[in-house]
Parts: structure tokens; C-alpha cells; sequence
């Protein structure tokens, strides 16, 4: 199983940081992600994190704002959202997985993120 917290809502601009933990399973025995889904949309990738935590990726629209990060002792992982945008709010989920998208894929319940004035 998979919790997510740390939603909210919060200004442009602004920042959160959400957490990621898992219980049951070891999450060091896998590649994690975050994704995403706005209001009437598809799930969309957001990033992607190596086992070990040496290798990340994100997605074209979240690079360089946020960052994903795991530390497989607390079986935690988690991601820092800065500078962030109205298209950014949407329900947010940490998934097993490069993707997050794959049929195999685990996800949490969600947390939802708001960026609005």
C-alpha cells in the first residue's frame, strides 16, 4: 500500500512538498514515480526515480521546478514542487513503476494540489 500527504492549495508561485509512504513492501525493490490527473483529464507522468535514487527523470513541463527524491530506510518517497502553476493542480499519486502508467503499476489513494489565487 501506498499514502500520500502533503496536498494543498497554495498561490502561484508558491511551493509544496508532498510524501510518498509505503507499507507491506519495500519500495527500495522499485523503480518509483509520481503521477498526476487534472480535473477531466488522462493521468499524466510526472517523474521517475532509479531504485537506488542516483538516476531521475521528469517531465518536460515540471522540469527544472520540481524534484523527486526516495530514501528507501524510511520506505519514503517524496517530491518538492516549487514556482508552482494553475495547470499544475491536480490529484497527485506515487505509483510503482518508470511510468506509473503501466497496467502493473501500483498507485496511492492521491493527494490533491491547487494552485490558485
Amino acid at each position: 500500500r501506498l499514502v500520500e500527504s502533503g496536498g494543498g492549495l497554495v498561490q502561484p508561485g508558491g511551493s509544496l512538498t508532498l510524501s510518498c509512504v509505503g507499507s507491506g513492501f519495500s519500495i527500495g525493490s522499485y523503480d518509483m514515480s509520481w503521477v498526476r490527473q487534472a480535473p477531466g483529464k488522462g493521468p499524466e507522468w510526472v517523474a521517475h526515480t532509479s531504485r537506488s535514487g542516483l538516476s531521475k527523470y521528469y517531465n518536460d513541463l515540471v522540469k527544472g521546478r520540481f524534484t523527486i527524491s526516495r530514501d528507501n530506510t524510511k520506505n519514503t518517497l517524496t517530491l518538492q514542487m516549487t514556482n508552482l502553476k494553475p495547470e499544475d493542480t491536480a490529484v497527485y499519486h506515487c505509483s510503482t513503476g518508470r511510468t506509473g502508467l503501466a497496467d502493473s503499476d501500483v498507485w496511492g489513494q492521491g493527494t490533491l494540489v491547487i494552485a490558485s489565487s
